[in-house]
């Protein structure tokens, strides 16, 4: 194993070199060897690479991944809404044999809505991909396999694609989560680059992948900008646009005024099973170490009258089987 405690300006072996960049990153690992500056860094990554025949990548480094597998989805998607309905649900994390009270809650709004349905969204983080994830398991958590969690995800989205019917698109903003899939086969196999079956969406051919997905130009739909708890009201306000946002699993919604008018910043929460006075699901027990999150169950509704964006509205997870809308308590 790798001797994280390196003395400054020691010397490492290539095997160590690589380890240490691609889990610490240029930045930090110049600063472990006594650098200051990367240049030597990315200088001795760069001649690895060719002695290797293989891509280093530091950690976190996912769009540079995808590009280099030729996997990286279309930047961005457009819409134009006059007057409809969109369901944006994002975080599902899905896992084999669990069915969760905001999934069976999106099976009813899609078919209770359909008539008016413009897209129906799943914003990122479908897949958990727990097992390709560059974190150690914990203990020896049960961790299920990656093609379990990739024939669940079709499983849970084929359900929508069955109510839906081709009467609207269905989209699918990449999430973190997601960019595993092409991430993990793009460092240890790049010689796979563009063969069918190696990018997440081969997988999910009724679903139209992007990065960001613009509606009527002035409603962004995407998995991630900022992050903290003023995320939502800082994305609407740095990119002045209204930003539906998923990520942070905290479902909420974000006004922000000013001389343009009023829009909003948009949380999707998570569509996993919550933990109301219980630890949240599998996906999350162990590395929450059962300690309180700020997170809320269920997902978003957009509705578009002539072509303004009207209030967005919060379907919320109250209880297993229930959630509300628009003042009632609905049974799913």
């Amino acid at each position: 194993m790798p001797n994280y405690g390196t003395p400054h300006n020691a010397k490492v072996t290539d095997t160590e070199f690589v380890s240490m960049f691609e889990s610490l990153g240029p930045t930090a690992l110049a600063r472990r060897l006594g650098y200051t500056t990367v240049r030597p860094v990315f200088s001795r990554r760069e001649r690895l690479e060719q002695k290797l025949r293989r891509k280093i990548i530091a950690p976190k480094d996912t769009r540079a991944l995808l590009r280099e597998s030729g996997g990286e989805n279309p930047a961005r998607l457009h819409l134009n809404i006059s007057d409809g309905v969109v369901i944006v649900g994002s975080d599902s994390h899905y896992l084999p044999g669990e069915v969760s009270t905001a999934h069976r809650a999106f099976l009813y709004f899609c078919k209770e809505m359909k008539q008016e349905l413009r897209a129906v969204i799943k914003n990122g983080d479908e897949l958990d991909g727990a097992t390709i994830s560059r974190h150690a398991p914990i203990g020896w958590e049960k961790r299920p396999s990656l093609i379990e969690e990739i024939d669940a995800v079709k499983e849970r989205l084929g359900e929508v694609e069955k109510i839906i019917g081709g009467a609207c698109p269905l989209y699918w903003p990449l999430g973190n989560h997601d960019a595993r899939f092409s991430t993990r086969l793009a460092h240890v196999a790049p010689e796979y680059a563009r063969v069918h079956g190696v990018q997440l969406k081969d997988h999910f051919p009724f679903w139209k992948p992007c990065w960001s997905l613009f509606i009527n130009e002035d409603v962004v739909v995407k998995h991630r900008i900022k992050g903290g708890i003023h995320a939502t009201r800082n994305n609407a306000l740095n990119s002045g646009r209204t930003v539906i946002t998923g990520h942070l699993h905290s479902l909420k919604v974000t006004p922000l005024t000013d001389y343009n008018g009023t829009r909003w910043g948009v949380d999707c929460g998570t569509m996993m099973e919550p933990g109301i006075g219980e630890p949240w699901g599998q996906q999350a027990v162990n590395y929450l170490e059962d300690n309180p999150v700020d997170w809320r169950s269920g997902f978003i509704v957009l509705t578009f009258h002539k072509g303004a964006l009207l209030w967005p509205e919060v379907v919320h997870v109250t209880a297993p089987g229930k959630v509300s809308f628009r003042g009632k308590v609905i049974d799913v």
